[in-house]
């Protein structure tokens, strides 16, 4: 009896209501981690010390925005941010479609076991940190006992030990190699779920005429890819500016410092890693342009979407 009335009750909820009832958890967790730290950005209009209570600070207005051009020395210092944000970034976006192409080489596999071996062995990166990344590639790339020098060195190609990991030569397309080695498997499984999505019907009508596995590979497989892959495009653009962190400054070091500090490592050492006062203050300026840049550039890029594509995001 009781169950027949809790099963009433049930249904006597609206559909929608109950739906928004499982959404709620996730929607606090957004506003918890994601708008709620937005209160911080008031201490982009204070002059703040740490270990002074805000209240006693003086308010400045917008005089640590208009710092960041206000010399040419820190216009320098931002232009070379920028510079390695952008290209990297750049990089990023160019190298966007590999993981359209492993999942294409992943889904013409035909033994399901050496598949799903492949699959595991590029997944398992993405879950390891980057100081486990750095301590793999000093293992590999260290002077005296790295695997590569030593292979090097017992070939007789080289007479000393190359520091790769010191140098600050092609920084930009080690970090991008270093990325795609670690997040290619993850993805690829976006892309592996899109392939799922493809209508199977079409592959048998492209076999009864005629058409190879190349064929449908590029008139059936990538068109379906492409939208799936046109909203990564689009959200990529909108974080142009956002490298992340964690991977350059464990590779970072006094040589390639010029070359690998991107926009957040540099929002980073300005307010935790610099000697100034005003590092709080003047990253978290820096960091309310970025994501008003961030936003721009969504809203750019889903309007050019629509327009040459006719479809959009939101």
């Amino acid at each position: 009896m009781n169950t027949i009335s809790q099963g009433k009750e049930r249904a006597a909820v609206p559909l929608k209501y109950r739906l928004f009832l499982m959404l709620l958890p996730f929607i606090i967790l957004t506003a918890l981690f994601a708008y709620l730290p937005l209160y911080g950005w008031r201490y982009a209009f204070f002059n703040y010390r740490p270990g002074i209570p805000l209240k006693w600070a003086d308010f400045v207005g917008f005089r640590w925005f208009a710092s960041i051009v206000a010399s040419e020395a820190r216009r320098a210092e931002v232009l070379r941010v920028m510079k390695n944000t952008l290209a990297i970034s750049g990089l990023g976006i160019a190298t966007s479609w590999f993981p359209i192409a492993f999942a294409i080489l992943l889904s013409e596999m035909r033994n399901i076991r050496y598949k799903k071996l492949i699959q595991t062995l590029t997944t398992i990166p993405n879950f390891i940190s980057w100081v486990l990344v750095y301590s793999f590639a000093f293992t590999l790339f260290s002077v005296d006992a790295g695997l590569v020098n030593r292979v090097l060195m017992n070939l007789g190609l080289i007479d000393k030990g190359i520091n790769f990991l010191l140098s600050g030569e092609h920084m930009w397309l080690k970090m991008t190699a270093w990325g795609i080695w670690k997040g290619l498997g993850w993805g690829t499984i976006m892309y592996l779920a899109a392939l799922a999505g493809i209508d199977q019907e079409l592959y048998e009508a492209a076999r009864v005429d005629g058409a190879g596995r190349f064929r449908q590979i590029w008139h059936i497989t990538i068109p379906g890819l492409l939208p799936t892959y046109f909203v990564l495009l689009l959200l990529s653009i909108a974080n142009l500016i956002n490298n992340g962190m964690d991977q350059y400054l464990v590779f970072k070091n006094a040589m390639n410092k010029d070359t690998i500090e991107v926009l957040d490592l540099y929002v980073y050492n300005l307010g935790f890693g610099g000697n100034s006062t005003s590092g709080i203050p003047f990253a978290t300026a820096i960091s309310m342009l970025k994501s008003v840049i961030s936003l721009t550039l969504l809203f750019f890029s889903n309007t050019m979407s629509r327009v040459l594509r006719g479809e959009s995001i939101f």
